[in-house]
C-alpha cells in the first residue's frame, strides 16, 4: 500500500517538476541587464502569475521578492497535497520552518524599529494559504495583525496562542535584560528540529538519509554561529545559548572547538565532519563568511539531498522535491540581490547555492 501511495505522489510531483527553471534560464537571468530585465524574463515562467498579481502593489526587487515568497508557499501547498497520509505529518512539520522564518523576521524588525511596509514584502506567506503551510498555523491575516504590534513584547504576546509563543515567553525576561534575540530563536528552532526528527522515525526504513540531512542542516546553523561569534569575539557562554544540541556535532564539542584562535583554526577542527578547505582559501582573500554557508549547502546537497532522488517511491523523493524548490527560491533571491546592488556576474555566481 505504501509503495502505491508514494507512486501516486511521485507521479504528481514529477508532472510539475518540468516547471523548475532550466540551467539555460538561470544563465539568462544571470546575464540580465537589471531587475526589470529579470522580471520580464521570469514573466514567461511559473513565477509569472505571482509577478502579475503583485505588480499592482510592488515594483523592482521588492516585486520579485514578494513573487518568490508567494510562489514558494503555493509550491509547498502542492507538495503537501501530494503526500500520502502516512507522510503528511513529517512534511507538514518540515514546512513549518517558514513560520519560524517569519517569526524571526518580525521579531528582528520590531527590535530595530522597522515599519510594517519594510517587513511585509519579505515574509514567506500568501493571501491564499497559511504562511507555514499547515492549516490553522499563523495564517496570512494573522501575520498582518502580529506585524501591527510595535514591540517584541507585543509580538510574543500575540504568538502566545501558538506553541511558538509559549517557548518565546520563557525567554522574554532574558531578552528584556540583554536585548539579544538569539536564545529565544535558538529555543524555538531546537523545538522545531526535535519535533521534525521525531516525525521522521516511523516509515519504510528509508528515512535515515533525511534524518541525517536534518542533522547536517543543524550543523550548518551551528557552525555559522560559531564562525560569526568568533569574528565578533563573542563570549563562550553567550555562544552556548545560540547552539542547537541535536546535530551531528555535539554542542560540547563545538564549544571546545570555539576556544581555538580564529576562523581558520575552527575550520581545521571540523574537518572530520565537513571539509571546507577550498572555502577557507577563498575566505582568506575575501574575508566573507557567506563562502562557508554556500560550501556547507553544497556539501549537504551532494552528500544527502541528491541521495533522496534515488530512494524510489518513498518520502525521500518528496523531500528531494522540497529541497529542489528551496534551492531555486534561494538562488533567485541571490541573483535579484546581485542585480539590485550591481554586483559582478562572477560575484553573483559565487553566491549561488548549487
Amino acid at each position: 500500500m505504501g509503495t502505491s501511495q508514494y507512486s501516486s505522489s511521485f507521479g504528481r510531483l514529477q508532472s510539475i517538476s518540468i516547471n523548475f527553471l532550466s540551467q539555460d534560464i538561470l544563465q539568462n537571468l544571470l546575464k540580465a541587464n537589471d531587475i526589470n530585465d529579470m522580471t520580464k524574463q521570469l514573466e514567461s515562467t511559473w513565477y509569472g502569475q505571482e509577478i502579475k498579481k503583485a505588480a499592482s502593489m510592488y515594483g523592482g526587487a521588492e516585486l520579485l521578492e514578494v513573487a518568490f515568497n508567494r510562489h514558494l508557499v503555493e509550491t509547498n501547498k502542492i507538495i503537501l497535497e501530494a503526500v500520502p497520509f502516512s507522510g503528511k505529518n513529517a512534511v507538514r512539520t518540515f514546512l513549518s520552518k517558514w513560520d519560524l522564518y517569519n517569526i524571526e523576521l518580525i521579531l528582528s524588525s520590531k527590535m530595530m524599529g522597522r515599519t510594517i511596509t519594510e517587513t511585509e514584502s519579505l515574509l514567506v506567506s500568501s493571501r491564499n494559504v497559511p504562511a507555514g503551510i499547515e492549516a490553522g498555523v499563523i495564517p496570512h491575516d494573522e501575520i498582518k495583525i502580529i506585524l501591527s504590534e510595535t514591540s517584541v513584547e507585543g509580538v510574543v504576546s500575540k504568538l502566545a496562542k501558538y506553541d511558538y509563543g509559549v517557548i518565546l515567553m520563557k525567554y522574554l525576561d532574558d531578552y528584556q535584560k540583554t536585548g539579544d534575540l538569539g536564545p529565544m530563536m535558538s529555543a524555538i528552532h531546537e523545538a522545531y528540529y526535535q519535533k521534525l526528527l521525531e516525525s521522521l522515525k516511523f516509515f519504510q526504513g528509508d528515512e535515515g538519509v533525511i534524518r541525517e540531512l536534518i542533522r547536517a542542516e543543524i550543523d550548518k546553523k551551528n557552525i555559522l554561529n560559531l564562525l560569526k561569534a568568533k569574528e565578533s569575539n563573542v563570549g563562550k557562554e553567550i555562544l552556548s545559548e545560540h547552539l542547537i544540541d541535536i546535530g551531528r556535532i555535539p554542542a560540547k564539542e563545538l564549544l571546545d572547538i570555539y576556544e581555538t584562535k580564529d576562523v581558520v583554526e575552527i575550520i581545521g577542527r571540523i574537518e572530520s565532519y565537513y571539509k571546507l578547505n577550498e572555502a577557507l582559501e577563498q575566505y582568506k582573500t575575501e574575508n566573507s563568511l557567506i563562502i562557508f554557508e554556500i560550501e556547507l549547502t553544497k556539501l549537504i546537497n551532494t552528500n544527502y539531498v541528491k541521495k533522496l532522488r534515488n530512494i524510489a517511491l518513498s518520502i525521500g523523493t518528496i523531500f528531494y522535491f522540497i529541497f529542489r524548490a528551496e534551492y531555486e527560491y534561494e538562488n533567485l533571491k541571490r541573483i535579484t540581490y546581485g542585480k539590485r546592488y550591481d554586483l559582478s556576474l562572477d560575484k553573483i555566481k559565487e553566491m549561488l547555492l548549487i
